[in-house]
């Protein structure tokens, strides 16, 4: 907590102070502090440069988030776009691969393969994930339990794909494979009872479809336009899997222009699940995407709603920072929700260097929740 406050601190006599106005505004008695500054951002251009190619990027990985503690590793990106004259109407596709150790234990393999087709006219998404996993569980629902530890290696794999009905409407297809296997529980724990539905490893196969509408003028920094998305999963013994569950997912986003180069961003998320789902799939709240500063799944499920907002704007060259604030809420039946005890809220400040020219950002972010948290990772979260 003082580390997060201190490093803020430190930051804002040049990000927030009337001295950094003038600073920026030229003033000759400063000059040479505003030269200072620009020695630095152009120390971090070139070590981003370092280590790229024309067709990669590596990126020495160090995460952190409450889920994970630090995490060491390295990421290559490709960024690219398919096509020749055409491409140029064509979003860039991407191919992150990742590999990750953490002090919590935890082994993370992740690649995923994100393609746009015929000038925007189809989408593919593929990802493969392995990971060896300790991790934390404290119950199902809003009267939560202390937290017990147990550890899962588990495989996943998804297949997406989209074809355009319509101008940024989009429809298709859906995959999705997990298999958990559980090798460690907390003696005497929720787990251990074996009452818990996937507390003795899970097998889930389903499929499903997804409608999107997506009109944002970028994927990675969207400054104008809405995303909005409705999906819908079936998990089933016919597939091969050992739970049979349904889930609706709906999320809704809107990119609002304020200013010069200012973005507001709302995001509403709706989860909600039908039939017996394992305990790992079930809606929940919390982690580095829904609600910063909850630890992920603290909170879960049948159902969850998630509110979320972020204010976007620019600081100096490269560098920008985002003002970010979430509501949200877990029940077993959708009478459960409304603006109660059970309804939850965090907020918080973050930092946002951009990598490459089409927009993607390493991003920090301090948050405050039912717990002060720091996040450390790529991409925008909404």
């Amino acid at each position: 907590m003082k580390k997060i406050f201190l490093f803020i601190l430190a930051l804002s006599p040049f990000f927030f102070s009337p001295v950094a106005a003038q600073d920026l505004q030229g003033e000759d008695s400063i000059s040479g502090k505003i030269s200072t500054v620009d020695k630095l951002f152009g120390v971090a251009d070139r070590m981003v440069d370092l280590l790229s190619t024309d067709s990669w990027t590596f990126i020495p990985a160090f995460t952190y988030s409450p889920e994970t503690s630090l995490g060491i590793g390295g990421r290559a990106l490709r960024i690219f776009r398919l096509g020749d004259q055409a491409a140029v109407h064509t979003r860039p596709s991407s191919l992150p691969l990742t590999l990750l150790y953490t002090l919590n234990h935890q082994l993370i393999l992740t690649g995923e393969l994100e393609l746009w087709m015929d000038e925007n006219k189809s989408f593919l998404n593929s990802r493969v994930a392995f990971s060896d996993y300790p991790f934390q569980f404290s119950g199902i629902g809003n009267d939560v339990a202390a937290a017990e530890y147990y550890a899962t290696r588990y495989f996943y794999f998804h297949l997406y794909y989209e074809q355009m009905l319509g101008k940024g409407i989009y429809l298709g297809p859906r995959y999705e494979f997990r298999v958990d296997d559980i090798y460690e529980k907390t003696p005497g724990g929720l787990l251990a009872s074996r009452n818990i539905p996937g507390s003795n490893g899970q097998r889930l196969s389903g499929l499903g479809l997804a409608l999107n509408m997506d009109k944002r003028d970028n994927i990675f920094q969207p400054t104008r336009g809405v995303y909005h998305q409705l999906t819908w999963m079936k998990f089933h013994s016919f597939f091969g899997s050992n739970f049979d569950f349904s889930q609706w997912v709906l999320d809704f986003r809107k990119y609002w222009p304020i200013r010069e180069n200012q973005v507001f961003v709302g995001q509403a998320r709706f989860s909600f699940t039908q039939g017996r789902a394992p305990f790992q799939h079930l809606s929940l709240i919390g982690g580095s995407d829904l609600m910063r500063g909850y630890f992920e799944g603290r909170y879960r499920d049948k159902h969850a709603m998630v509110y979320q907002v972020e204010w976007r704007f620019p600081v100096y060259r490269k560098l920008r920072m985002v003002g970010f604030g979430s509501a949200g809420q877990v029940g077993s039946s959708l009478g459960a929700f409304g603006f109660n005890a059970n309804l939850r809220f965090a907020a918080g400040l973050g930092f946002r260097y951009r990598l490459n020219d089409d927009g993607l950002n390493l991003r920090i972010d301090f948050a405050f929740g039912d717990q002060p948290a720091f996040y450390f990772g790529l991409n925008e979260v909404i």
